[in-house]
């Protein structure tokens, strides 16, 4: 029986409980806080949604309260769209907070310029968020600054396939998703961004020119690629205002917002594929990349070229003809310059260098072969650096891999190098001897060039400290750095080795 009469009481109490409300609750008087008070979804680009976005609102008080109503301005017509607490919509009803507790609002927009009351390229779309009405009505604005643009991507068929290039042959087919950039769309101006979808191919025998100014945005496992005998050429220029690089080219990806602004792996590549002619690129930012450059049996000249935060390698050369100054390349998942399967390349006054922290790396800053795999090996005709910094954050910082039967000729001149080799485990590898004046001209080892900030990509030297200042030899050229300063030529004031003098630091 006393069982049964415990049995009971437990049923009505569940019973009671399953027919209350789940939790009394009293009207909101216009005291919630917010973790902000405007919400920035920062920029997008017309017709590509944003990140979401977050905004917690609190209840202070010791009671539990709703909210009768929270909602778009615009209402349903708004371009924002929300999720309040787990629930999509645009306009919600008595929205319930528990006392000393919070609620999460989510929020994300998709624009289209075409359908905004605007001509100009860039359009500032705003709405508020409201909470309650009358005299209780509380706001936190939204703020979307929407980015016109020049959309480039591969047709779609009516039976759902999409546009494909053939990398391979008509018998060893290889497939991405691509097209072929039409005569009109040769040349990238600066007048708008580009978005590319898929792969943008120069046709052969075709130029790509990309103005002065031009910034290229890619989409996931996007890229540009340089058809046989084609030719891409970047025009960009040095900029007055170094923050905002007006004239140079960049190229990265299409999310715009501050939290993907380093992101390594956001597109594919700049891929130059076997027998393009006279690629040239002047004055261009490469980031946020998979590869960097991947050149396959092309030539390719590089003039104050910078290259950050990619998931492989910066610069993939496999048996190509590259010649380069002023440049920089850092952060790179394996190798900041990869030479493979020979080729012939030539670097002046350039900073390799690599701190990558995304992951183990387990590869060089510069890695020199002659072959590819197993199976293939071809002469490195040679790979000479002059006036140049190999540096990074681990203890040896390049290697040499030679298969003998084929020409492997390389030279260091007037480089500061890290290579620590305490054990003696390279002792006996010719390819490291550093006494060999034929392979090592007038070398530093292992001293800090001092750069200003890794973290940041600024591999600027410092003065007075920096183990590259003065090393350099004289007349190599070009006879201004990446800032635009004139390298020293004369017996009293060598150049530095790397793509910068050195310069004072500030507060140093």
């Amino acid at each position: 029986m006393r069982y049964l009469y415990g049995l009971a009481i437990l049923c009505c109490l569940v019973l009671w409980s399953s027919c209350r409300n789940d939790f009394e609750t009293v009207a909101s008087t216009g005291n919630l806080e917010f973790s902000r008070d405007t919400v920035y979804l920062d920029t997008v680009f017309t017709n590509i949604g944003s990140s979401t976005y977050n905004l917690k609102v609190y209840n202070r008080s010791n009671e539990d309260i709703n909210i009768p109503s929270v909602r778009l301005a615009q209402g349903e017509s708004s371009n924002y769209r929300l999720n309040v607490d787990g629930i999509p919509g645009k306009v919600f009803e008595n929205v319930q907070i528990l006392a000393k507790d919070s609620i999460f609002i989510f929020i994300e927009t998709t624009l289209d310029i075409n359908n905004l009351p605007t001509n100009a390229p860039d359009f500032l779309y705003t709405d508020q968020l409201l909470f309650d009405s009358g005299g209780n009505q509380q706001k936190v604005e939204l703020v979307t600054l929407v980015r016109d643009a020049i959309f480039l991507f591969p047709e779609k068929y009516a039976d759902g396939t999409t546009e494909m290039l053939n990398l391979g042959t008509e018998n060893d087919p290889f497939l991405v998703k691509g097209f072929y950039l039409e005569d009109d769309e040769l040349t990238f101006t600066k007048e708008k961004p580009y978005v590319i979808y898929g792969f943008a191919a120069v046709p052969s025998n075709k130029t790509l020119t990309i103005e002065a100014g031009a910034r290229v945005h890619f989409h996931n496992l996007s890229g540009i690629i340089v058809a046989e005998n084609g030719t891409m050429k970047t025009m960009g220029e040095k900029s007055n205002d170094p923050e905002a690089m007006e004239n140079e080219v960049i190229f990265e990806g299409d999310r715009l917002e501050p939290s993907f602004s380093d992101i390594p792996g956001q597109w594919f590549a700049i891929w130059l594929i076997k027998g393009s002619v006279g690629n040239e690129l002047n004055f261009t930012t490469i980031k946020n990349s998979i590869f960097g450059i991947r050149s396959e049996i092309s030539p390719l000249t590089l003039r104050n070229v910078q290259i950050y935060n990619s998931t492989y390698v910066g610069l993939l050369a496999i048996n190509s003809a590259i010649k380069g100054e002023n440049m920089v390349i850092n952060n790179s998942g394996q190798s900041s310059l990869a030479i493979q399967l020979g080729g012939s390349y030539e670097f002046r006054h350039c900073t390799f260098a690599n701190y990558w922290t995304e992951s183990f790396r387990s590869f060089p800053t510069v890695s020199i072969e002659n072959t590819l795999g197993d199976d293939f090996v071809e002469d490195l005709v040679k790979a000479n650096f002059t006036n140049c910094i190999i540096y990074g954050n681990e203890r040896r910082e390049f290697s040499l891999f030679q298969n003998p039967d084929r020409a492997f000729n390389f030279n260091f001149t007037n480089c500061l190098v890290r290579f620590e080799d305490p054990n003696g485990e390279f002792g006996n590898n010719p390819l490291y001897d550093f006494s060999n004046a034929t392979l090592f001209t007038n070398i530093v080892q292992n001293a800090d060039p001092k750069f200003q900030d890794t973290k940041k990509n600024n591999f600027n030297i410092e003065k007075g400290a920096s183990g590259a200042e003065n090393i350099g030899k004289d007349g190599v050229g070009p006879d201004f750095d990446l800032n635009g300063t004139q390298r020293g030529n004369s017996p009293q004031d060598h150049p530095d080795a790397g793509a910068y003098e050195t310069i004072e630091f500030p507060g140093g």
